[in-house]
């Protein structure tokens, strides 16, 4: 593929994710994200040949940038509290700098399964992302500071507190910034998954 073919893709799924974590992805249009592009419904449809292709290709964005960030996280020779508060401040500075990726997870990827469930079962279209915080896990076992236990234990526990401070900062409950919460939710974590 060309990089302009590349990067005309890019910026559908990158609108793609905007409106759809705006108006939710039943009510976002193919036409509404070509008019916001200012390109033809038809041209669109050259790039992705579906709403539902389109949103998973947006999932696996959004995965694949935060797995990149992870990656980055675990290729450091810090301890494993020190990885957890990256991992946190890199979810946290996400939600503030580029909302509408994990807006996309929380509000479309999760509670639209019904779009996933085809070439995106399971956990499929995430995958660079949870390979990475496996990765993250594994290693915290392996130096002795994390206790071995299922994964989906673990992540889930990890997932909750990110995803749960996201939520109510999003419906604006939270008194201060995300990132106040950096510290007391990176100490919350460890504490839960410490052996």
């Amino acid at each position: 593929m060309s990089s302009k073919k590349e990067q005309k893709r890019e910026s559908i799924i990158k609108t793609s994710l905007e409106l759809f974590s705006k108006q939710g992805f039943h009510k976002t249009t193919i036409p509404d994200i070509a008019k916001k592009l200012n390109m033809s419904v038809g041209n669109l449809y050259n790039y992705f040949k579906s709403k539902d292709i389109l949103a998973q290709e947006a999932i696996k964005y959004t995965s694949d940038y935060l797995g990149s960030k992870i990656k980055e996280i675990n290729m450091q020779n810090i301890s494993t509290k020190e990885k957890i508060k990256k991992i946190v401040e890199v979810y946290f500075n996400t939600a503030q700098e580029k909302p509408e990726m994990i807006e996309y997870f929380l509000r479309v990827y999760l509670s639209n399964r019904e779009v996933f469930s085809e070439n995106c079962e399971g956990m499929i279209c995430v995958t660079s992302f949870i390979t990475e915080i496996m990765i993250f896990f594994d290693n915290g076992v392996e130096s002795g500071e994390l206790r071995d236990q299922d994964f989906f234990s673990a992540f889930g526990l990890f997932m909750g507190y990110l995803g749960g401070m996201v939520f109510l900062q999003g419906e604006k409950v939270l008194p201060n910034e995300l990132n106040f919460y950096v510290e007391d939710i990176s100490r919350n974590i460890y504490n839960a998954l410490k052996k």
